[in-house]
Parts: C-alpha cells; sequence; structure tokens
C-alpha cells in the first residue's frame, strides 16, 4: 500500500486533474479538497473519485469552469443553478456567500441545484465554524440513482442522503458528518475495488437479504445499504426522508424517482446562523464550551480512556497522516496511476 505526503498527493491530484481538462485553479481547489478528505480519514470522498470525476467530465456530465448562477437572491437567502459544474467548486462559492449574509443578517439560507459531487459536507460546515458561525448542509443526489431502501422494503427508493452540522468552538469545532444510511455509498465503492467484503450490517441484497457481497449494491436488480439504525425502524429513513425533501423539493430540483430526470449530482441546502444575532456569540461561546467540559468529564466505563466529541476523531486522523502520510490501498491506486501513464503525470514519491 502506497503512503504519499499531503503535498505530493496534492500536487499530483492537481496535475491530473489539469491534464483532464480542468483550470489550474479549479483543478487545484478539488485537489485540495480530496486530500482534505483523506487526511481525516475518509477516504471514500478522497482521491479515489478522481477516475469518476474525469470519466464524468469527458462525458460532459460535469462541465469545468462552470457558471454560478444566482437565480434569486435577498439579504438572508441565496438560490443557485450550478450549471453541473464541480462541486467542489460551487459549493465553496455557495458557502462563501451565506457566510457573508449571515454576518450581515444573523440568517442566510442557500439552496443549489444542478451542482455534481460537492465531496465532503463537513468542510462546509468547517468553513461557517472558522467563521464563529453555525452550519447546516445537506445534499440528495438530484433525483439519480437510489441507494436505500425503506424499512420493509426490497428496492432503494432513496440515495445515502448526508447531513452535516458544524458548531463553533474555538480550535475544537463539533462537527457531524454523515449519511442517513449506515454507510457512505463511497466507502461500500471502496471494497468493491479493493476486493474486499463489507461488514455485517452494512447491505441487503435485491430480496432484502443481509449480504457481505459490496458487488450486490450494484447487481441489476440493485441490492441496497442500511438505513441509519438499522431496517427494524424508521428513525433513520425517516431522516433521509426529510434530507430528500429540503435538498431536491424545496431548492427547485428533483427528488428521487422511478426514471431519473438526470445525471447524479447534488441538490444542496444549506443554512448558516450567526450567534451573535440570536442570544449573543459570548453567550454561545460559554454555553457551549461548559458543555463540552460537562460531556467529557463523564464517569467513563472500563477500558475508555476519553470521552470524544465530533470532530475529535478527524483532528486525531489529520495530524497522524500529516505527520505519516496518506495511505492508498494498492486497488484504489491502481485507476489513478493508470492515469497519470494516460496524461503523463509523472507519479508522486512515496513517504
Amino acid at each position: 500500500m502506497p503512503v504519499f505526503s499531503a503535498d505530493n498527493l496534492i500536487r499530483f491530484a492537481s496535475e491530473l486533474l489539469a491534464a483532464g481538462g480542468l483550470g489550474q485553479h479549479e483543478a487545484e481547489l478539488i485537489a485540495r479538497s480530496l486530500v482534505d478528505a483523506n487526511l481525516r480519514g475518509h477516504d471514500s470522498h478522497g482521491v479515489m473519485r478522481i477516475p469518476y470525476y474525469l470519466d464524468c467530465a469527458r462525458k460532459g456530465e460535469v462541465v469545468p469552469n462552470a457558471e454560478f448562477e444566482v437565480v434569486s437572491e435577498t439579504a438572508s437567502i441565496l438560490t443557485v443553478d450550478g450549471h453541473w459544474g464541480f462541486g467542489q467548486t460551487q459549493a465553496k462559492r455557495l458557502a462563501e456567500r451565506l457566510i457573508e449574509k449571515a454576518k450581515a443578517s444573523g440568517v442566510a439560507v442557500g439552496t443549489m441545484i444542478h451542482c455534481s459531487h460537492i465531496g465532503r459536507l463537513g468542510q462546509y460546515c468547517e468553513m461557517a465554524a472558522s467563521a464563529d458561525l453555525i452550519a447546516m448542509m445537506m445534499v440528495n443526489n438530484h433525483g439519480a440513482i437510489c441507494r436505500v431502501a425503506p424499512p420493509g422494503g426490497k428496492a432503494p427508493r432513496l440515495s445515502t442522503n448526508p447531513l452535516a452540522v458544524g458548531i463553533p468552538n474555538g480550535d475544537t469545532p463539533i462537527v457531524i458528518d454523515f449519511c442517513t444510511c449506515v454507510v457512505a455509498e463511497g466507502k461500500v465503492r471502496l471494497k468493491t475495488i479493493a476486493g474486499q467484503p463489507c461488514p455485517d450490517g452494512w447491505l441487503l441484497d435485491s430480496e432484502g437479504r443481509p449480504t457481505n457481497d459490496p458487488n450486490q449494491l450494484y447487481a441489476d436488480p440493485p441490492g441496497s445499504i442500511l438505513p441509519m439504525g438499522g431496517s427494524q425502524t424508521y428513525k433513520g429513513f425517516a431522516l433521509a426522508l426529510m434530507v430528500e425533501i429540503f435538498s431536491g423539493a424545496l431548492s427547485g430540483g428533483v427528488c428521487a424517482r422511478e426514471v431519473p430526470p438526470n445525471q447524479i449530482g447534488n441538490c444542496v441546502f444549506m443554512l448558516v446562523l450567526d450567534p451573535e444575532h440570536f442570544g449573543g456569540a459570548d453567550h454561545f461561546r460559554h454555553e457551549v464550551s461548559t458543555l463540552v467540559d460537562f460531556i467529557r468529564r463523564c464517569p467513563r466505563v472500563e477500558g475508555v480512556d476519553e470521552i470524544t466529541l465530533p470532530g475529535d476523531p478527524e483532528r486525531r486522523m489529520l495530524a497522524r497522516r500529516l505527520a505519516e502520510g496518506i495511505p492508498v490501498d494498492d486497488r484504489n491506486w491502481a485507476p489513478l496511476a493508470k492515469l497519470a501513464d494516460q496524461f503523463g503525470v509523472r507519479l508522486p514519491p512515496e513517504v
């Protein structure tokens, strides 16, 4: 398994994307976003996405340097058409505009349609948290491929519908970022490429039976990923349903349906709040830090060294991979090396 420094992997990813038709600025922006996901342990949203992104661009399903069209705007609302631009580019633009609006008015809500895969949602919530703002973000997959069956169902009816929330808390923001099913589809894809079985409790086959074979998710007819909480409760699927409606219906985009009207992408909903305009920024900081301290001082069961909160595992992985490098398993590295050979891009040195 090759291991690379973050800087070398960013340079390599940027060169691959540029060779695939992106402008230098956009290639570097996306490369940094992907490697940022790798650094935090979310390899399913890292550089393994590059072959897929470039294939979409080759087919015209994703547009380099696409227009960021503001469809309507008020002091606190922004609706955008991303014109099938690269998701990391368009989502960053949306987040930046909403952060500005929230600072001015206290509340900003934005939606975006016709956008390709935006990557790790936590990245944009972290942007808001670093500006001392609260953010919530959710996406569907623009009415395209379904991956999650409802409890009792055999056929998938919703996408993985992730949700992220970022809360400012000094140098240790509280960030949740998870799919409303038990695992991100990208992690199943990683297992498929690596030729590895999935753990128990991830997948059902097309007959609704538990399976460890990741290929079953992509079979014809397809299997499904279990909703968060499993198939015996509606809690996870109900949350996924709300994400579908906020992202697809409210945005003016598309919800899941029998025959998708467009290629896979993301409809986006994002909310940004400034605590200063509510109970006050100082009060908010005090209450959050006091709450965090109260939780961390919880008596621990035997064998548990510390209480962790959302965002802690990613910060630890970031420190570790910055020091030791980013591993990429051989089967996920092979398509990247093949692209490099095709484009004449030099492979990065290993750590």
